[in-house]
């Protein structure tokens, strides 16, 4: 398994912000997460509920707690534009990832973690309708990215 060696002082200023979100997860019907709606105000989907693909909305409100500023996209491959490419992922980073055709639209995204031969492991939102961390086929990883600058993507 890869690990990445990471320290505190190293630690991306915006992980803080989003490890202390796990456990938040979508209501069920007929009811809507506040936080949720939160995150959503952050990108082209202020106002919506929990009810809607909020990953992209969770990337932005965890870098916006750190003064960078992120898409302001809902959509997950908006992150391909965003930042500079990494040639290889770097712990805190944002990993783009495919969902269903590559030629598609849809997306996910979430922050690196780490990865093995098979599977990256991403921290993010509305993974399995929730803020944890959760396994990905390692082929469906599009791209990885990190601010261009510090306040800016």
């Amino acid at each position: 398994m890869s690990q990445v060696t990471r320290d505190a002082a190293a630690e991306p200023a915006w992980m803080p912000a989003a490890i202390a979100e796990r456990g938040i997860r979508r209501y069920p019907a007929g009811a809507t997460n506040p936080r949720i709606v939160e995150y959503n105000n952050h990108t082209n989907l202020v106002g919506y509920d929990d009810k809607i693909s909020w990953c992209s909305s969770f990337i932005n409100w965890c870098l916006a707690r750190a003064g960078v500023r992120g898409t302001g996209s809902a959509l997950a491959r908006s992150w391909l534009d965003w930042g500079v490419a990494l040639e290889n992922p770097a712990y805190g980073c944002i990993a783009v990832l495919t969902r269903d055709d590559p030629a598609s639209w849809k997306g996910h995204v979430g922050f690196y973690l780490r990865h093995d031969a098979d599977f990256v492991y991403l921290f993010g939102g509305n993974q399995l309708e929730e803020v944890r961390e959760l396994a990905y086929p390692v082929d469906s990883v599009l791209g990885y990215r990190w601010p261009a600058s510090p306040k800016h993507g």
